[in-house]
């Protein structure tokens, strides 16, 4: 997960090649970080020589560079000191400069002089940043939305089978997208076909909004296979029906997102590009192999135990549907009727 930077623009337009020739020759100085000091006395001499001892540290071929810079804001009141970083500012050059900076330089200089506070913000320090909330809060949205999916399906379907597969299933087409997010922009495959350059990263935010992925035809199918073994059809008839009578709404509703999204990866901006090829293949992988193929596979393997519900919860949920060992039975009021006239008295 990398910010893109100068890298969110195409590289032949020429302002962006200009900026990249500057970065080269001069790492970190379009685009430094900034050390924000705070504090009595940021004006006073001790912060003064600390600064001074931070620009002794600033050397061509180390992690912090020159010029070192200051600047007091805020009426005296902030010190903004301007510290140039080896790499481009979002690869891994940067991101140990950044580390360096924290870790040893800033406690060695600013952090003995006693009564200030200061932070490290700048394309660096925000890209790192976010990264590490993300590692830290990543594991908490996954668990927080397979949850609450899990508790939903299972009160709408009335089974433990069908959340599982449906998470199981989904999780299967967001990690498709996933991997060929990484082969194309990551890894730099299709470059000259998709019109951009790779930068060997994609953008943080990405993976997190492509998770959000909505299993809507995944639902839509399931309500359908629902309904109809509720009329009394066996399982593996409701599979077919249930798939067969939908599949026009589903590949039409799938056609209109995949070319809505497909327009997004014609865009020149880099983000835009990702999340156009990244939302495209996730719903055609989505409505087509998993929902088409897998779906109805993993259904007819299991049969009616898809429709398994522990009777513990049935009695929390105040069901009065009877169950079997395979099973759940039809009710009774609904077999040997017609379903079309079980559906007018429903």
């Amino acid at each position: 997960l990398v910010d893109p930077g100068l890298h969110d623009l195409p590289t032949n337009i020429p302002v962006v090649r200009t900026l990249l020739a500057v970065q080269r020759a001069f790492p970190g100085g379009p685009a430094p970080e900034e050390v924000v000091v705070t504090g009595p006395g940021v004006d006073g001499a001790p912060v003064r020589q600390a600064v001074l001892a931070l620009e002794a540290r600033a050397a061509k071929s180390g992690p912090i560079r020159a010029p070192v810079t200051s600047a007091l804001l805020g009426h005296g009141r902030v010190l903004v000191v301007s510290v140039p970083l080896a790499g481009d500012g979002t690869d891994a050059a940067s991101s140990r400069a950044l580390a360096a900076l924290r870790g040893s330089v800033l406690p060695a200089t600013l952090g003995k002089v006693s009564g200030i506070s200061y932070a490290v913000t700048g394309i660096t320090a925000a890209n790192d940043d976010f990264t590490a909330q993300l590692d830290r809060t990543l594991p908490l949205v996954f668990v927080f939305v397979l949850g609450l999916a899990f508790l939903v399906l299972m009160l709408t379907f009335r089974s433990i089978a069908i959340p599982l597969m449906s998470i199981s299933l989904n999780l299967l087409s967001v990690g498709a997208a996933y991997g060929l997010m990484t082969l194309i922009f990551q890894d730099g495959h299709l470059q000259g076909l998709l019109g951009f350059s790779s930068y060997g990263g994609i953008v943080p935010w990405m993976p997190l909004f492509l998770f959000g992925l909505s299993m809507d035809y995944h639902v839509f199918i399931l309500s359908r296979i629902r309904e109809l073994c509720d009329r009394g059809a066996t399982t593996p008839d409701a599979i077919i029906d249930g798939i067969s009578s939908s599949a026009g709404v589903v590949t039409s509703a799938a056609v209109i997102m995949v070319a809505v999204f497909s327009i997004f990866a014609t865009l020149s901006v880099i983000e835009f590009k990702m999340f156009g090829v990244g939302m495209a293949s996730a719903v055609l992988i989505d409505a087509t192999v998993v929902r088409g193929v897998l779906m109805p596979a993993v259904m007819s393997l299991l049969g009616e135990r898809n429709w398994y519900l522990p009777t513990w919860l049935r009695r929390c949920r105040g069901d009065a549907v009877l169950t079997q060992e395979a099973g759940v039975a039809a009710p009774a009021s609904t077999a040997g009727t017609d379903p079309e006239v079980s559906r007018l008295s429903g």
